[in-house]
């Protein structure tokens, strides 16, 4: 007789393996059928992965491709959260943007400026 393969609920696992931050969310991204599991498209949350699975969705501005090493016990920290899957994703090739511009001096003068701009103008004449 064969052994059982370890399994454990698709959307449990992207939550345990921290992908996403809720497992409502996780839910929600397999359940819009934006998760393929060994290149299939699945939209069930309940759908049952295991070692050896590969598994390709979206997160944040990038496509994730990962393969599940093993079924964690719980949602601990990221390095034992990583020590679940292998990425498989490639690197990013396109430098990023900053996430906020840098200021240039322009806009609206702060207190300092609004001195010197004073003490630059000539006296009202009365």
């Amino acid at each position: 007789m064969s052994e059982a393969r370890e399994t454990m609920r698709l959307d449990k696992w992207l939550w345990q393996a921290r992908f996403f931050k809720t497992r409502s969310r996780a839910a929600e991204i397999v359940g819009a059928g934006r998760v393929r599991v060994n290149s299939q498209p699945v939209s069930k949350p309940a759908r049952a992965v295991g070692p050896g699975d590969v598994l390709t969705f979206p997160q944040a501005r990038q496509v994730r491709v990962v393969r599940i090493l093993a079924l964690g016990t719980r949602r601990g920290p990221a390095p034992e959260a990583q020590a679940l899957y292998d990425d498989l994703s490639p690197p990013e090739t396109a430098p990023r943007a900053p996430a906020n511009p840098a200021f240039d001096g322009s806009g609206r003068p702060g207190k300092r400026e609004r001195r010197n701009m004073a003490s630059q103008r000539p006296p009202d004449r009365a």
